[in-house]
């Protein structure tokens, strides 16, 4: 008979400890509505544009070279000594400067160039959605990342009652006294 005491306490020992591990039950709410929350975000973008610039063309130089090497020529052939050198270098100066306003401007030259810059755009984003649900006959609110459809899965823990403690003869406090 002991043993038997002993099973059946051991037997609701564990069955009390296993209701007392939160049990939970997954039930569905139906959706009521689903509110966007939309919020407005700054987003950097890269904007390009190419334009055409026209700029003068380089020279070639013959101009000068030719012009210096006349010049140098022409002044060498004058003077003499000190002055010859010095008629020499004002030849090739003079030559390179004839030269070169005879060559003209060069040949403008068309290029396209790129200019970038960072701008700031604005777009409406939607951040989460306001939901309102109902179930077991009562509306609730939740704020969820998604839009969940027309219904919202739930995880259900069932809550047992606390028991009250026993307070013999005296009731309770706050409670009308018993006859």
């Amino acid at each position: 008979m002991k043993h038997i005491t002993i099973q059946t306490t051991l037997l609701a020992g564990l069955l009390a400890a296993f209701t007392s591990v939160s049990a939970q039950a997954q039930e569905v709410g139906k959706v009521i509505s689903s509110t966007p929350i939309i919020q407005q975000v700054a987003v950097p973008r890269q904007v390009c544009n190419t334009q055409q610039v026209v700029t003068g063309g380089q020279k070639s130089g013959a101009g000068a070279a030719m012009g210096a090497i006349a010049g140098g020529v022409i002044g060498n052939q004058m003077g003499q000594g000190t002055g010859n050198a010095l008629a020499t270098m004002a030849g090739l100066i003079g030559g390179a400067m004839l030269g070169d306003n005879i060559e003209g401007p060069g040949t403008p030259e068309v290029k396209n160039v790129q200019n970038c810059s960072q701008q700031m755009f604005y777009e409406n984003r939607t951040m989460a959605y306001n939901v309102v649900y109902e179930f077991a006959g009562k509306q609730y609110t939740v704020q969820m990342p998604q839009d969940p459809g027309p219904t919202v899965r739930l995880q259900i823990t069932p809550m047992v009652p606390a028991a009250n403690p026993s307070y013999g003869n005296v009731p309770p406090p706050g409670s009308a006294p018993r006859y």
